[in-house]
């Protein structure tokens, strides 16, 4: 247990180690980690208050049951060339004799030897036995060590497994101590040497640092023993029991003590800042998204309406001509040579409509429905852009595993995204130009009857422009109250032409500013409308990543001050005299 190991000067240590776990956990809360993790996270936390764990790991054919077995003199666990461990065994101080009691997977055995007053020793399974569970739980066990001695055979040192496990026990921060055993099967020293020296280096290479390595013969120790004989110099095993009996004092095992929970910590908060990072990145690639979105609206509102300018002076240029015919009509109508066609109402009528009125009507249905699809079109376009922009989100993604600690995340945002562009894609796959032209069509015509206080009807938009242009416009009709021929002819036709002409300028500037009014109003509504669709739909998505954005960066804060606070314990753990 830690507290007979801790100094009054270490009490606040230890309160600020526990403080700084504490805040871990909340956070893995937070960021939803693992059960296994938060598992792993207390399990390391509850240790402090255990005896020092030493964990002997290997492959199942580096002799680690014989080296145990050499390490207590007795013969406490089973030896052998296959994988005789099948299960992690720790060995407690207490009576011997009896079968190892079995709990949570690990079967505790009990022996009254004075080295295991002051710790437990752990055997776990092979590295690379070939029951994978085995291995899978000497993985789960490690990070729960104080110590770890890792065992490799001096005629096969350093296998691609034993490489693998040691970069897994890099990772926890795990002071690691490297037993080179089966030294009875070299022939020369020189050979000891240099195995001695090959897996200093490489394990250099592998933990960043260079462990103390001891070659030694666990069955020379082990039978010297057993005989009750002194260990033989030629076992190198005595200067191994030196170093763990001495050189783990109290205050080592009070540094290993502390550093155990803080290097699952660093491990921990590493792996899940990690995460979030991960997980910010990925938003930012949203964040552009809808940027791009927004971006794509504003440049579609600025290019319809500077287009839209250009397609309004087509109808402009319709009633222009419109005028200017009507004026040649009245100049060459409202003459007193024409005195007796003007007595013609109905004549003087029918040349208007032909030569003036012409195909107005039709010129102007034809040009605001041009309008009216180019926008529709244009709305249907911008939908498009919003549904490839989307699927090219997803698609990005799509490989990207769902597992581990962004799974809910993922889970969500996938789901979210999936939604909104599945909406995308079923607006553009529904979208209807014949209906949307027509409602907007007749918003438009509605508009501009409002205008005249008329009915619209079942007449097109260009007759009632039309009719707007003509009602009253031209008191052609009013020449004939003249009482004779002469006074029509020097003093009412020349007023009647002049006036006529000016209503007619009037009249057409007064349709011209409505008709302009009414579908530049339309226009900017049906621009809005669609903008409006556009953002509304992607709402859930764009409120979704920033929240997450928010959420993020106070993780992503609260992880650096974690990692900071860990790593400062860490220091003062390693300056422990």
């Amino acid at each position: 247990m830690i507290k007979p190991l801790l100094a009054p000067e270490h009490d606040q240590l230890l309160d600020d180690n526990r403080q700084a776990l504490s805040d871990l956990e909340r956070f893995l809360e937070r960021v939803e980690g693992t059960d296994e993790d938060r598992r792993l996270l207390a399990e390391s936390v509850r240790r402090l208050d255990e005896l020092f764990l030493l964990v002997v790991a290997g492959e199942f054919n580096a002799g680690k049951s014989a080296f145990i077995n050499a390490l207590v003199g007795q013969r406490l666990l089973k030896e052998g060339v296959t994988p005789t461990t099948a299960r992690i065994h720790l060995l407690g101080h207490g009576e011997a004799g009896g079968e190892p009691v079995i709990e949570d997977g690990v079967a505790r055995v009990s022996a009254p030897l004075e080295l295991l007053r002051h710790l437990h020793i752990v055997d776990t399974p092979g590295t690379n036995a070939i029951d994978r569970e085995h291995e899978a739980i000497t993985r789960r066990f490690v990070p729960a060590s104080d110590l770890v001695l890792f065992v490799t055979s001096a005629d096969r040192p350093f296998t691609e497994s034993e490489r693998a496990f040691l970069e897994g026990i890099r990772e926890w921060g795990k002071k690691v101590v490297v037993v080179v055993n089966k030294i009875d099967h070299l022939a020369k020293a020189e050979d000891i040497a240099e195995i001695e020296t090959f897996i200093a280096d490489s394990a250099r290479r592998l933990l960043g640092f260079e462990p103390a390595v001891f070659p030694v013969s666990a069955l020379q120790a082990l039978e010297a023993k057993l005989a009750g004989d002194a260990v033989p110099e030629s076992s190198r095993f005595e200067a191994l029991e030196r170093y763990i009996v001495e050189t783990l004092d109290a205050g080592e095992r009070l540094r290993l003590k502390l550093l155990n929970p803080l290097g699952v910590g660093r491990k921990l908060a590493t792996t899940y800042r990690a995460s979030v990072d991960g997980q910010m990145d990925l938003l930012r690639g949203d964040f552009t998204a809808l940027e791009d979105i927004e971006g794509q609206l504003e440049v579609y509102r600025e290019d319809m309406t500077r287009e839209f300018r250009f397609r309004l002076a087509d109808v402009e240029k319709v009633l222009h001509a419109f005028e200017n015919r009507g004026h040649e009509f009245f100049d060459e109508t409202l003459r007193l040579t024409r005195a007796f066609d003007l007595m013609n109402r109905s004549k003087i009528q029918a040349d208007f409509e032909r030569q003036v009125v012409a195909d107005v009507p039709q010129q102007i249905d034809h040009k605001v429905s041009e309008i009216i699809d180019w926008m529709i079109n244009g709305e249907l376009r911008q939908w498009e852009a919003v549904r490839d922009r989307l699927a090219a989100r997803q698609a990005a993604h799509q490989d990207r595993i769902v597992g581990g600690t962004q799974a809910r995340f993922e889970l969500d945002r996938g789901g979210l995204l999936e939604a909104v562009g599945g909406a995308a894609r079923r607006t553009v796959d529904s979208f209807d130009r014949r209906r949307e032209s027509a409602r907007l069509a007749e918003s438009v015509q509605s508009a501009l009857a409002s205008t005249a206080l008329l009915e619209a009807g079942a007449v097109g938009l260009g007759t009632l422009v039309a009719t707007l242009a003509t009602s009253t416009a031209v008191d052609i009709t009013g020449i004939l109250a003249a009482s004779t021929l002469a006074v029509v002819g020097l003093f009412v036709i020349p007023a009647k032409r002049k006036r006529a002409k000016a209503d007619l300028k009037v009249k057409i500037e007064d349709l011209r500013h409505r008709l302009v009014t009414t579908l530049t109003e339309e226009f900017e509504g049906e621009i809005d409308r669609s903008i409006r669709r556009v953002l509304e739909s992607i709402a859930p998505y764009s409120r979704f990543v920033r929240a997450e954005r928010d959420k993020l960066t106070a993780l992503t804060t609260e992880a650096q001050r974690l990692d900071t606070s860990l790593a400062d314990l860490a220091e003062r753990v390693q300056a422990i005299s």
